[in-house]
């Protein structure tokens, strides 16, 4: 449990706790919990894989916003070792996109019922994220936004808000080349997004993935614009309307590779932003994260045909 994040931050350790042992009483669940900060959480997975490989535990469960699940999840992926998931960020993209209760009552009874799903994961230069990454404006965004909470002791939401108001003022655009499945993109681009399977951009699942198993790497490359034209693009989208092609590229793909000038690049992963060097390796991992889901989830979608315009047609 990361007691700082999002909702849990707003409830008392014990009152917090109490809750949580009542629910997974009630479920007919016995376990071990553990207030962590997020420093201590990528330990506290592998020790609990740990466990789990000895047969002493039968899953590993991580109470949290994304960032809580992706340090959890990249622990493990590839083990096999079952994933339970309490939404307790601020905003909770994976859980969301996976049905997962809000409450900690109907996310406790989602893993006890253990119905666990295979889903995919993607990784950057070795890093796993479970929803998306991205260069640009929005690393730039969070840095910047973090630096206030620290220093003003702002509110997440505020600090954000005066983030984004400098970011679109510094506006960095960055000369890149896309490489993948044979082909180039030269590219120059204030935002590169790369999500973990294909994301809606129109109501009523604007923002959200129809499912996390198509082992595919979902591009979105924002075209050189003015910053009214980049701020009118995300309100047209947020209000429905798709983006023309003119607007974004965007194609679906495996692997990517990213190459950049710089040597370093400002990178978010699920919201958190790391250091990385150049060029950036994307790739997927089909099915390698195993998570407890509601048993009312749909069969995988594998083999769809791709919406999506771009190189992936060439």
């Amino acid at each position: 449990m990361n007691p700082a994040s999002g909702t849990a931050d707003r409830q008392h350790r014990e009152e917090l706790q109490r809750e949580l042992v009542a629910a997974f009483a009630a479920s007919g669940v016995t376990a071990e919990i553990a207030f962590l900060s997020g420093n201590e959480l990528a330990d506290a997975a592998v020790r609990a894989a740990e466990s789990a490989r000895a047969g002493t535990v039968d899953a590993v469960v991580v109470g949290g916003g994304d960032g809580s699940v992706h340090t959890v999840a990249g622990v493990l992926a590839g083990t096999g070792i079952p994933l339970g998931v309490l939404p307790l960020g601020t905003l909770n993209h994976f859980a969301k996109d996976l049905g997962i209760p809000p409450t900690l009552a109907g996310a406790v009874a989602v893993i006890a019922a253990a119905n666990a799903r295979p889903l995919d994961v993607a990784e950057v230069n070795g890093r796993v994220f479970v929803n998306n990454s991205s260069i640009g404006l929005y690393p730039f965004m969070v840095v910047d936004r973090e630096r206030r909470r620290r220093h003003r002791g702002l509110t997440k939401w505020v600090a954000t808000f005066f983030a984004a108001l400098r970011s679109l003022a510094y506006f960095p655009l960055h000369r890149l080349a896309i490489c993948a499945a044979g082909w180039t993109e030269p590219c120059r681009t204030p935002v590169v997004f790369v999500g973990n399977n294909e994301y809606a951009l129109a109501p009523p699942s604007f923002g959200r993935r129809e499912t996390i198993d198509r082992g595919e790497l979902w591009l979105c490359v924002a075209r050189p614009q003015s910053r009214v034209a980049l701020m009118w693009l995300a309100l047209k989208s947020a209000l429905g309307f798709r983006p023309r092609g003119d607007d974004l590229r965007m194609f679906k793909v495996g692997s990517a590779e990213i190459v950049s000038r710089r040597k370093r690049l400002l990178v978010a992963l699920d919201g958190e932003v790391e250091i990385l060097k150049s060029p950036l390796r994307y790739s997927t991992r089909p099915g390698a994260l195993r998570v407890f889901v509601p048993a009312a989830q749909p069969a995988p979608a594998a083999g769809r045909g791709s919406a999506c315009d771009g190189p992936a047609a060439h």
